[in-house]
Order: C-alpha cells, then sequence, then structure tokens
C-alpha cells in the first residue's frame, strides 16, 4: 500500500483525499476526505482572470491541507486543477501560491485528462455491478466531463457548462426567470450536441453520475435528514425524481434551498443549474436512472499518484 495525498481543485470547490492504495488490486482506503467551497471560478467566464479574494480563499484551504497531508505522512502528492485555472489569464499566480504552501505545482490538466481521471475513479469499483459500457458524467462548475469506456476509456469530451458557469453566465435571479432558464437549456443543449459529436452517449447501458450537484440531488430524492456520503454513494435516482427534483429548486428562493438539509451552503445559489444539467444529460441520453458515485476525479488521482509513487 501507498499513502498518497490527492487535490482535486475546480471552479466551485477544492478538495482533498489522503488515502492507502494499492494500484495492483485496485484498494482504497481513505484516511481523510474533506472539501471546501472556495469558488475559485467566481467570474472567470466574464473577466478572463482569477479574482485575488477567490484566489485567497483558496490558498487558505491549501493551508489547512498541507497540515493534514504532513500530519498524516503521505508519500507523494498529486495536485489537479481543472476548468477555472485552464480558462484563466493569471493562472500564475494561481501555480506559484500552490507551490509555496504545497511544495507542489498544481497541473493544469486538459478536460480529456479530467474525464479520464474522473472514469478511473468512479468505474474501478464497479465490475459486476452495473451493465457496462458506462458513461460516466462530472458536473463541475466550470465544464462537464463525458466518458465512455468498459474496461477503460473508449471517447472523452469536456465541455463548458457547469453549474457556476452557466448561473454567472444567465444572471440567475432568486428564483431564476422562465427566460434565464431557458437561455440555461439552449446552452446545455448545445454543449451536449458537442459532446455527443466526440462520445456514443446513447451506447451506453449505465449512466455513472458525479460531483456535487449529482449527490445533492441524490441526497434530496432519498430526503436524508443530513449529508451521508454513505446513503448516496451507489444509489440510483430515476429520471422522473431528477425532473420533479429540478422544477421544485428552480421555482425555490435562496432561503428554500438553504433549508434543505443536505444543501452544502456553497451551493446555494449553483445547485438549480447543476440540476438543469444532469436533467439534460438523462433526457438526452434516454437513461431511466443514474447510478451516483461519490467516488470520482479525486479517487482517480490517488490511484495515478500510487502508480507513480
Amino acid at each position: 500500500m501507498t499513502r498518497v495525498a490527492a487535490i482535486d481543485c475546480g471552479t466551485n470547490s477544492i478538495r482533498l483525499l489522503v488515502a492507502d492504495v494499492d494500484p495492483a488490486t485496485g484498494g482504497l482506503k481513505d484516511l481523510d476526505r474533506r472539501m471546501r467551497i472556495v469558488r475559485l471560478g467566481q467570474g472567470v467566464d466574464r473577466t478572463g482572470r482569477l479574482a485575488p479574494e477567490a484566489l485567497e480563499r483558496t490558498f487558505e484551504a491549501c493551508r489547512e491541507y498541507a497540515g493534514v497531508i504532513r500530519d498524516l505522512g503521505a508519500e507523494r502528492v498529486r495536485f489537479v486543477a481543472t476548468s477555472a485555472s485552464r480558462d484563466a489569464e493569471n493562472r500564475d499566480d494561481f501555480v506559484r501560491g500552490v507551490v509555496d504552501i504545497l511544495g507542489v505545482e498544481p497541473e493544469v490538466i486538459t478536460g480529456d485528462q479530467e474525464a479520464e481521471f474522473s472514469f478511473t475513479g468512479a468505474t474501478k469499483e464497479l465490475t459486476g455491478q452495473f451493465e457496462r459500457p458506462y458513461l460516466v458524467v462530472d458536473i463541475g462548475g466550470g465544464s462537464t466531463e463525458f466518458v465512455v469506456g468498459d474496461d477503460h476509456v473508449r471517447a472523452a469530451r469536456s465541455v463548458d457548462v457547469g453549474c457556476v458557469r452557466l448561473t454567472e453566465r444567465h444572471h440567475f435571479s432568486d428564483p431564476p426567470t422562465d427566460a434565464q432558464v431557458a437561455a440555461a437549456k439552449a446552452d446545455i443543449e448545445a454543449a451536449l450536441d458537442q459532446a455527443a459529436a466526440a462520445v456514443p452517449l446513447q451506447e451506453a447501458k449505465t449512466l455513472v453520475g458525479l460531483a456535487g450537484s449529482v449527490t445533492t440531488v441524490a441526497g434530496i430524492a432519498l430526503d436524508l435528514p443530513e449529508y451521508d456520503s454513505a446513503a448516496i454513494h451507489h444509489s440510483r435516482v430515476s429520471l422522473d425524481e431528477v425532473r420533479a427534483i429540478a422544477d421544485r429548486l428552480l421555482a425555490s428562493t435562496h432561503d428554500e434551498r438553504a433549508a434543505i438539509p443536505v444543501m452544502h451552503p456553497g451551493r446555494v445559489d449553483v445547485i438549480a443549474a447543476g440540476t438543469l444539467v444532469l436533467l439534460g444529460i438523462m433526457e438526452r441520453t434516454g437513461a431511466r436512472e443514474v447510478v451516483v458515485s461519490e467516488h470520482d476525479i479525486l479517487d482517480g488521482i490517488a490511484y495515478a499518484a500510487a502508480e507513480e509513487a
């Protein structure tokens, strides 16, 4: 077993996993798994730059994570940065800050690399439980990754729709207007056209959904009194349930969404857009349900770090 630390820094959140990993068997034992909402992608779609306050929130989380990594004695640290830092003109400021705090340079990966990590993390433990091929969708803050594969990736595509990007681009009010929702849906449909040009979306037998928008929808569908990762992991949410939850969230105010027991405070303002993305994917692919995974790109990064150690 190799002790590794994996960090996934996305548009909305930054997450840490410290785990003991056996790359040969696919065994992964969590030692610490945590998440902070830092909204690194705040305003990036509009300005093309990472905001100073967003950088500081991210660096504060990095300082916390550095202490955890040191205390647990990880042999190798791998830091992956995704959509927001790909898009930003001043990403060098971000890179320098991370190196100063953690001593490792963030890998600003491509959408295709992001998709590979997500697929590995989500499917390594699914063999024998669900029918293949899988379509893995990772709905992030700035982008959504689509990956089809069996044991390995067959096709992948990243498109620029995510819960933060759509919310900001269409200036969602509280609750959003019909016109704002229609504009967001048009963006989602255009992105699905792009994804379908590279990935055979409708060939998959099992739809696997990743990341906070999907897990939050699952928690709402399960009517959980609080967020429960074990209950959410590998739960199944039907198309009808997703459609009903989307309608509910789109009609809700900030306070009504914040009062939902499983809702993380950092997702209150962007969850409606994230649910719209999930609904659009299910309607386009004909999926009757989504299998929800708590294991995703973060686990894929950890497997990769262990193989390189």
